[in-house]
C-alpha cells in the first residue's frame, strides 16, 4: 500500500487509516488480532482510536485504546504501526462526564497518562486535541502541548475537528514561538455530504468549501473520518440516515455507473475519491468484518482520474 509522508514529521502512514473505535465492546481477543493481522498484511500502519472510545457501552470508557494495545502486544506489531489517538472530549453525558473546561492543562494531561496505561506504550505517536470549544487561547494549547512533546509522552499533534481558522491561528503561534504545530487535521469528509451543519461550537466538523480551499491552499493532511459516510455507498441511498438527500442520491448513482465501469465497488470508488484530492487526503473508515476490510483495502487500487472525481462531485456540467 502506498505510503504518505506527512509534512514536517518522520512519520509515513498508510494511505488508509483504520478506526477500531469498535474495538473492546463489539470486537475482542482473536477477531481483534485478526483484523489487525489482516490490515497489516495489506500494507496498512495508521491505526486511530480515542479517549472516549467504548464510553457509549456498558463499561467501555476506554474499551478502544485497551483492545488495541492487546492486540499489538499479541501480534508483537508495535514497531510496525503508526498509533492515532484522541482525548480532551467534551461532555458526553452520565457515561463520559467531563468538565466544562475540556481543553484545561490538567485534563489533557490525564487523558494522555490515561491513554499511553490503556495503549501500553511510552510514546502517542500522533495525538489529536477531539474537538476544540473556540475560546480556550491557542497559546495556553500550543504551550501545554509541547510540553508534553518534550517529555517524550506524544511525538506529533492534530487537531480533530477544529476550523480550519484555529489551526490556522495554532500554528502560526508555534511557528512563532520555536514550537510544534498541527501536522493533521481530522475532520468528516465522504463523497456523501452530511445532513447538519458545521458550527462554532465544540460539535464534529467537515470539510465544507472554506477548508477544502484552506487545506488546498496550506496542504495541511486531511484524515478524513466517515469517510464511507456510514456505509452509504454499499446501498441504495434508500436507508434513513444522515446522509440520505437529493445531491447525495445523484452522487451515489454516479458511483454506482462509475464502479460498474470500473469492475469495483461503489464504497470503493468513494474512498478513492477521497484519495484523489489536490492536498493530502487519507480516508479513516471503521469495520468488524473481514470482508469490508477487504473491499476498503481494494480502494488504493481503485484509480480515478481529474475528470472522475470532478464528475463523482459535480456532474457533467461542470
Amino acid at each position: 500500500m502506498k505510503r504518505i509522508k506527512i509534512p514536517h514529521t518522520n512519520l509515513e502512514v498508510s494511505a488508509l487509516c483504520y478506526g477500531v473505535g469498535g474495538f473492546g465492546t463489539a470486537a475482542h481477543g482473536e477477531l481483534t488480532d485478526n483484523l489487525i493481522a489482516q490490515f497489516l498484511e495489506a500494507g496498512g500502519n495508521f491505526i486511530d482510536t480515542a479517549h472516549c472510545y467504548g464510553f457509549w457501552a456498558k463499561e467501555g470508557q476506554g474499551a478502544s485504546e485497551r483492545a488495541l494495545g492487546d492486540s499489538l502486544r499479541r501480534l508483537g506489531c508495535r514497531d510496525k504501526v503508526v498509533i492515532a489517538t484522541k482525548g480532551a472530549h467534551p461532555d458526553g453525558g452520565k457515561d463520559y462526564s467531563r468538565p466544562a473546561d475540556f481543553l484545561s492543562a490538567e485534563l489533557i494531561a490525564n487523558d494522555i497518562e490515561e491513554s499511553l496505561e490503556r495503549l501500553g506504550v511510552k510514546t502517542i505517536d500522533l495525538y489529536y486535541l477531539h474537538r476544540d470549544d473556540g475560546v480556550t487561547p491557542v497559546a495556553y494549547i500550543m504551550d501545554r502541548l509541547n510540553s508534553e512533546i518534550r517529555q517524550g509522552r506524544i511525538r506529533y499533534l492534530g487537531a480533530s475537528n477544529w476550523s480550519a481558522e484555529r489551526i490556522a491561528h495554532a500554528n502560526r503561534y508555534a511557528a512563532q514561538n520555536g514550537f510544534q504545530g498541527f501536522v493533521a487535521s481530522q475532520v468528516q469528509w465522504s463523497l456523501a455530504e452530511p445532513l447538519w451543519k458545521a458550527t462554532s461550537d465544540p460539535t464534529p466538523r467537515y470539510v465544507a468549501k472554506e477548508e477544502f480551499e484552506w487545506h488546498s491552499a496550506s496542504q495541511l493532511p486531511v484524515v478524513a473520518y466517515s469517510a464511507t459516510a456510514n456505509g452509504y455507498f454499499a446501498g441504495d441511498g434508500s436507508t434513513p440516515g444522515a446522509f440520505v438527500s437529493p445531491v447525495n442520491q445523484v452522487r451515489l448513482n454516479r458511483a454506482r455507473e462509475l464502479s460498474a465501469r470500473l469492475d469495483c465497488t461503489p464504497t470503493q470508488v468513494a474512498l478513492a475519491y477521497l484519495m484523489r484530492q489536490p492536498f493530502p487526503t487519507i480516508p479513516l473508515f471503521s469495520t468488524l468484518k473481514p470482508a469490508h476490510l477487504s473491499e476498503a483495502l481494494a480502494s488504493v487500487e481503485v484509480e480515478l482520474s481529474e475528470s472522475d472525481v470532478k464528475w463523482l462531485r459535480d456532474g457533467e456540467d461542470t
